[in-house]
């Protein structure tokens, strides 16, 4: 434990800069998911395979492969683009600019899924009285749609982010000074691996454990007034 005290603020740094990735990450994966969605949802086909495409990609491959792919091969593309149009130099992709946008990434195919089979719970006819009684499109997405999904996605929802959470362990390949990085750095310099991998491990579970108990609130907040099957 004396080792752990020691190596407190490096323990410190990294835990906030895993959580910085992890709040950045849903943000993106978010947003990719309520696209992809949409996406799906709508009437073009064209829009319907891209999405497919998307979600069956990411459901296909492992994260950390697809983490990897991203990093280096984002980064050769962006090169090879700068090389052959002369607008920039050697650009080197900053590692927690390349987590947020890879794990993003493959959370959004997955909040996509979510988000798709939130809305399609919402029964039609709520959207139909909606636009007869005249509001706009986002009326009845803020009023009708935007409310229900939120409750009916948030099971879903909740796993998708305790699996992100752990999933920021990944970016430690790559080089990213994150909890994980830090306390195997600390632990082989002291050669207590077992002891800084174990303090990981509490802290991970107190970061999913505050985020289980925040989004049950949030479920019983949204749930309030509806009767349970």
């Amino acid at each position: 434990m004396e080792s752990i005290w020691e190596y407190r603020y490096l323990l410190l740094d990294g835990t906030i800069v895993t959580v910085q990735l992890a709040v950045g990450s849903l943000i993106l994966s978010v947003v990719l998911g309520l696209a992809g969605a949409s996406a799906k949802l709508a009437r073009n086909p064209i829009s319907n395979r891209f999405a497919s495409a998307y979600t069956t990609l990411v459901r296909g491959v492992p994260d950390l492969v697809l983490m990897m792919l991203l990093f280096y091969g984002g980064q050769q593309i962006v090169n090879d683009l700068g090389t052959v149009t002369g607008w920039w130099d050697y650009l080197e992709i900053n590692q927690f600019i390349a987590g947020i946008g890879s794990i993003g990434f493959v959370f959004g195919a997955y909040m996509t899924e979510t988000f798709r089979g939130a809305i399609l719970a919402i029964p039609r006819g709520q959207i139909e009285a909606g636009i007869s009684c005249g509001m706009t499109n986002l009326t009845i997405f803020l009023r009708i749609t935007w409310p229900q999904m939120v409750r009916h996605a948030l099971p879903s929802f909740t796993n998708n982010w305790l699996v992100l959470i752990k999933a920021t362990a990944l970016v430690s390949v790559i080089g990213l000074h994150d909890v994980v990085w830090n306390a195997s750095t600390a632990g082989r310099s002291v050669r207590e691996p077992f002891t800084f991998m174990f303090a990981v491990l509490l802290i991970y579970l107190a970061l999913t454990a505050i985020s289980d108990i925040g989004l049950r609130w949030l479920d019983r907040r949204y749930s309030a007034g509806v009767r349970s099957a």
